[in-house]
């Protein structure tokens, strides 16, 4: 009973200075206490909860069957909303905690929300190399669900609790997007239930225009139902390389040199200060040296872009075998690096040991709990954007971020962006190479202010034709979204699909000017 006791004792001691400094000083300074005694043991029961639900739909082989009847009450959910009048516009029913976005959707709370429990994959095609999903499956679940199979999807956005419709309605990308594009580039077809409560399928030969107006759109064109997305042959492996690099010139011209080569599987980038990065190029492949296989995604491992800057540190390249599924989610277990403000010691091996198998805390718990006061706290001092820019600009964005926010690391991801229709596309008539640049963390610099800086960060990424991923604060006005976004096809399916008295705009359900 002597440990017993002596835990209960330091609980007990615990709560006492908890409810002496109040709870709300302890969760916004001392916010590890709650996550680590609450949100972590809570994490690990919804991923059960999840898990054995997938596990017994996957059994069953229930989800096709149940799709259809799923699709049919949100037609009668949205038929109810017109006999009734229209006189609100239409919203999933999601609750905003639950997405993956630090943004708290306000709209919600005065929107007719529509109910959409359509969490399951549908089917797996061998033959045209397609899965088919409904809007809520996660990119764990797909990847769980696929790579037994042996298949996986071209393009598996970092972070297990990804949605596929969160992806397609806002945007996807990883370290394979150089090759394939953005997630919405690996998709062949989306089902949807449309304002007046019909249900279309569009691809890019049946109904195009709506194919191509859908990504980017955040649910303001219709209500995604299912997605047919490409899946590839899968391989037990990924060979990685890492190069430590300095100099920002030379960063830069290594960077955009592994990008362009198809050979590299995976190329990905940290750049830890102005002038220091290593750079990462993959290749799948079933087989490795058995001396370097490092399996990344064990609860007890270093935190990955910790282990990246080892390398950095010893001035050494190096060559690593990483099974397929942990290199998948290899920054999941950190959350990029946004756990080291939550829990400080996090990456401290006797706390990886101990309690790392419960890392990391649901997103969307963190963002249930968070309060008002942490959540001005981290919007004032904290900044979560991904800029996209053409690759030729990449030094000047980077020197951009320095002087704006200085935010490190940095994650440089490359891209391919066809000249298709749509939100976003190239300047020119052809495919360009483009770069997301992602800042996670808090701004060191002096004068940095949320709202002034991030402008700042805006104004420059659209002088060079780039754009900013929607989950994140946006502060641009009306005008300047649209000079940033391409709203010729988008407003052209608003009218034609009879939106404009259905659904929100896009610009009013993200960005901040809009919105308060």
């Amino acid at each position: 009973m002597g440990p017993l006791l002596s835990l209960g004792v330091g609980l007990l001691l615990l709560l006492l200075w908890a409810r002496y400094k109040g709870i709300a000083y302890v969760l916004v300074h001392h916010r590890w206490i709650f996550v680590c005694l609450f949100l972590l043991p809570l994490s690990v029961l919804f991923d059960i909860y999840y898990q054995f639900r997938a596990w017994i739909v996957q059994k069953l082989h229930s989800a096709p069957r149940q799709h259809h009847l799923r699709v049919r009450n949100i037609q009668e959910q949205v038929r109810e909303w017109k006999k009734d009048g229209q006189k609100v516009y239409m919203c999933t029913g999601r609750p905003g905690w639950l997405t993956v976005s630090l943004r708290v959707g306000k709209y919600k709370k005065t929107l007719k929300n529509i109910t959409i429990n359509l969490m399951d994959v549908l089917e797996v095609d061998i033959e045209r190399q397609v899965v088919r999903v409904e809007p809520l499956v996660s990119m764990g679940q797909l990847t769980a669900h696929l790579n037994p199979m042996g298949w996986t999807i071209p393009v598996v956005p970092e972070l297990d609790d990804l949605t596929v419709g969160g992806l397609i309605m806002g945007t996807g990308i990883e370290s394979s997007s150089h090759i394939y594009g953005l997630f919405q580039h690996i998709c062949v077809a989306y089902e949807l239930v449309l304002a007046d409560g019909s249900h279309v399928r569009c691809t890019p030969e049946e109904n195009s225009d709506l194919f191509y107006a859908v990504p980017w759109s955040c649910g303001t064109l219709g209500f995604l139902v299912a997605a047919e997305i490409k899946i590839i042959p899968a391989k037990k492996y990924v060979k990685l390389h890492y190069e430590p690099v300095r100099g920002l010139k030379t960063i830069c011209k290594r960077f955009a040199e592994e990008s362009a080569k198809k050979e590299n599987h995976f190329v990905e980038g940290l750049v830890y200060s102005l002038d220091e990065a290593v750079i990462m190029t993959g290749v799948l492949t079933n087989e490795a040296d058995q001396r370097k296989i490092n399996r990344i995604g064990n609860y007890y491992k270093p935190w990955f872009f910790k282990h990246v800057e080892n390398y950095l540190k010893a001035n050494r390249t190096g060559t690593e075998y990483i099974p397929a599924r942990h290199y998948y989610h290899r920054h999941t277990r950190s959350i990029f690096w946004e756990l080291q403000d939550i829990i400080p010691f996090g990456n401290n091996p006797i706390f990886r040991y101990l309690f790392g198998w419960m890392v990391p805390p649901k997103i969307s718990l963190l963002k249930l709990t968070q309060g008002e006061a942490i959540r001005k706290l981290y919007e004032q001092h904290h900044v979560v954007q991904d800029m996209m820019i053409p690759m030729k600009t990449l030094e000047q964005c980077i020197e951009t971020f320095h002087s704006d926010i200085k935010v490190y690391p940095l994650w440089l991801c490359p891209f391919i962006l066809p000249n298709d229709p749509g939100m976003i596309h190239p300047k020119g008539d052809e495919a360009e190479l483009y770069v997301d640049v992602g800042a996670y963390g808090e701004p060191q610099t002096k004068h940095f202010e949320a709202m002034a800086s991030t402008r700042q960060l805006e104004k420059f990424v659209r002088s060079v034709h780039g754009f900013q991923m929607l989950y994140a604060d946006c502060y641009m006005t009306r005008e300047e979204f649209w000079e940033m976004f391409d709203g010729t096809l988008y407003h052209k399916l608003r009218k034609q699909l009879q939106c404009n008295d259905a659904f929100p705009e896009v610009y009013d359900k993200i960005c901040k000017a809009a919105r308060h």
